[in-house]
């Protein structure tokens, strides 16, 4: 999987791209596939934001299913964690409908001659 992250009007925190590839690899288990991940970060530069001067914006691109998700908080970090679960609903969704619930048991099972 693939991983970008932009920035517009912002500066990351230092260790904000090793939180991000860790919570975005872990997203692997599921075993949905997924091509490209892009995460965009904003920040408003707008004083009376303060709350929600920062937004964050997970989206997938590729062959498996089309993710979104967006947060606003008062730092990248706090938005990313809002938009990851966000992110990792839905894949929890996807996986649990791609699971096989047809189960045999000997009772169903037919008879081998």
């Amino acid at each position: 999987m693939e991983i970008n992250i932009h920035t517009r009007h912002a500066s990351l925190a230092e260790d904000f791209r090793a939180i991000t590839t860790e919570k975005l690899q872990s997203m692997e288990r599921f075993s949905v596939q997924i091509d490209r991940i892009d995460v965009e970060i904003t920040h408003e530069q707008n004083p009376s934001q303060g709350k929600h001067s920062h937004k964050v914006v997970i989206a997938s691109h590729g062959s498996g299913p089309s993710l979104r998700a967006e947060a606003t908080e008062f730092n990248d970090v706090a938005a990313f964690d809002v938009a990851i679960k966000s992110v990792e609903l839905q894949i929890r969704k996807i996986h649990e409908k791609n699971k096989d619930y047809k189960r045999e048991t000997i009772r169903t099972m037919p008879l081998a001659d």
